[in-house]
């Protein structure tokens, strides 16, 4: 997975009743833009450290 900030993080839940998470990448601290990434999350604007895995997938914004 590689990511720039700016793009989003969206975590796709595990069950049907869980919410779909998104946040924005706001630095990306791998090389050439692999994770860890900081994230501020949209639904509460908490900032985390955050190592994707399964379910989560990078969506670039159109330039």
């Amino acid at each position: 997975m590689h990511a720039k900030v700016g793009d989003r993080i969206v975590v796709h839940p595990n069950h049907l009743d869980e919410p779909i998470r998104d946040g924005e990448v706001l630095e990306v601290r791998g090389e050439a833009g692999a994770p860890p990434y900081v994230i501020r999350w949209s639904d509460d604007g908490h900032e985390s450290l955050v190592f994707p895995g399964p379910g989560m997938q990078v969506v670039s914004e159109p330039r």
